[in-house]
């Protein structure tokens, strides 16, 4: 990536939260711990998951993408976070900024787009359960996936390339926990137009699109679920999607709170704390406390590790 040679800035001050005082370091060992549960909790579900036949379904297959995703946004945002609250501000790299951005749309990206694929997943066993194994077979669910890892490199591309035209002259620092788009852009010394554009025709593809089709899916969806007699089969059937619905709703419902109504800088971070932080740490529990069939396979996995364990 080739960036302007007229660029004076280049290292970024990033405040994250000031006046924290006494609670500066229980703040950090909460995100300490919430980070520690998160990555834990998203490899215990790629773990259990892989390692039980009974869960190698496209249901869990796409879990396990999803999963990967959380611990790649957590990875992105929380170390460095981590050291903003430590030392009441942190000073990282211009480039190292660029690519934290980078890696958070990419992250979020593959989120959005995962959970779609998962809505669609939802529909066809619900709506179509008799051709549901001829239908989301291995060689489609693992091409649905590879979609998603292309259309999330093709969303980043545009804007490493609009941003390496950019003039960054100072000012340097960003009052925020992360190197978010909006607070690079007021960094800039150039006409950020353009880029902004961009952002608006990124959201269509790659936001708007994807929330609609699970919003279609879930229309059908529900309509399926109330043409059921028994009241019993309607909860069951319900049951299998219910996790999924939360994680979009959590995911969702933040992201369009940040990005489509006017905040104050604090409510913007504590929302910007509950996609990147909280969201990843919810997913896992969400999906395992919810489903039996996890929380079996965890106790039979568990079962086999603690007297291999317990013999060393």
């Amino acid at each position: 990536m080739q960036f302007s040679n007229s660029n004076t800035v280049s290292d970024i001050l990033l405040l994250g939260f000031q006046n924290l005082q006494i609670f500066r370091i229980p703040f950090f060992l909460l995100l300490l711990v919430i980070y520690c549960v998160t990555v834990c909790g998203n490899l215990l579900i790629i773990l259990v998951v892989s390692s039980s036949r009974s869960l190698h379904s496209p249901m869990y297959f796409f879990l396990t993408q999803l999963s990967f995703t959380d611990i790649l946004l957590s990875t992105t945002i929380v170390p460095n976070m981590l050291l903003i609250v430590l030392y009441e501000g942190s000073s990282v790299s211009f480039i190292g900024c660029l690519m934290q951005f980078y890696f958070f749309l990419a992250s979020e990206t593959l989120e959005c787009l995962l959970l779609t694929v998962m809505s669609y997943d939802r529909y066809q066993a619900i709506c179509h359960p008799l051709h549901y194994t001829s239908m989301m077979t291995l060689p489609f669910c693992v091409k649905a996936v590879l979609l998603c890892w292309v259309m999330m490199f093709a969303a980043i591309l545009p804007f490493s390339i609009t941003m390496s035209y950019l003039w960054f002259c100072g000012p340097n620092v960003i009052d925020h926990f992360f190197c978010d788009l909006d607070p690079i852009l007021e960094l800039s010394c150039s006409d950020t137009f353009f880029v902004k554009t961009e952002d608006m025709i990124f959201f269509i593809p790659f936001g708007l699109c994807p929330f609609t089709v699970i919003i279609i899916s879930y229309v059908y969806i529900i309509i399926t679920i109330l043409k059921i007699p028994s009241v019993t089969g309607r909860k069951k059937t319900f049951s299998t999607c219910s996790s999924h619905l939360v994680v979009v709703s959590l995911c969702y419902g933040s992201l369009i709170f940040i990005y489509l109504f006017p905040n104050t800088e604090n409510i913007k971070k504590t929302f910007s704390i509950f996609y990147t932080v909280i969201t990843p740490l919810l997913n896992p529990m969400i999906y395992s406390l919810s489903n039996k069939v996890i929380k079996q396979e965890f106790k039979k996995l568990k079962n086999k590790m603690l007297p291999a364990l317990l013999m060393r």
